[in-house]
């Protein structure tokens, strides 16, 4: 058996410009700053953006959903009516932004209280191997933190999102530059 990533061929370097990473990683940085030094707008404009998108997915839901002919008819109003939902929804979104920020970050937090819970579970379950111990704490670590996201509601549904918006951020840029800074280095 062949292990396809094996076959994937990645071009040579030598067209790449270490400029442009360098740049780019840097605008990604300042992006990432920016968004950090105010998380509650980075979260509240996402959920604007998310709810624009959404529209625009239910838009095309609906109209795909009565463009094919030879469906039974249920098939079609359902297709449509899933259509409406995430038009509802995405309007819902752009209407009360911190609303659906601190829903997700419910949604999350339940999330990792139910990793957490199985995770640990399932270590301990698993007691005879060596590493059970690890696991069981990383379980315990993903549920606290799950319950103290829960805990702060409302107030982490305002800044989480936008915070991990802001991590991202920064950690694509910082790569990006390390990236631009090897290839320079190399004499690309």
């Amino acid at each position: 058996m062949s292990d396809s990533f094996n076959t994937i061929r990645f071009p040579s370097p030598q067209g790449l410009k270490p400029g442009w990473f360098i740049g780019f990683g840097a605008f990604l940085i300042i992006l990432g700053i920016l968004a950090a030094l105010d998380a509650i707008t980075t979260t509240l404009t996402s959920m604007v953006i998310l709810g624009v998108l959404m529209i625009i997915g239910g838009v095309a839901q609906v109209m795909q959903s009565f463009a094919h002919r030879g469906l039974p008819v249920p098939n079609q109003w359902l297709s449509g009516l899933i259509g409406g939902l995430y038009i509802l929804g995405g309007i819902l979104l752009i209407e009360e932004p911190a609303t659906g920020s601190i829903f997700l970050t419910a949604i999350l937090a339940g999330c990792l209280i139910f990793a957490g819970l199985a995770r640990t579970f399932w270590a301990g379950g698993h007691r005879n191997n060596r590493s059970w111990l690890a696991l069981a704490i990383s379980g315990l670590v993903t549920l606290i933190i799950g319950i103290m996201l829960y805990m702060t509601l409302p107030w982490s549904g305002l800044w989480l999102i936008g915070m991990f918006i802001a991590v991202e951020l920064l950690m694509a840029g910082v790569a990006t530059v390390l990236f631009g800074l090897s290839l320079r280095n190399d004499g690309i």
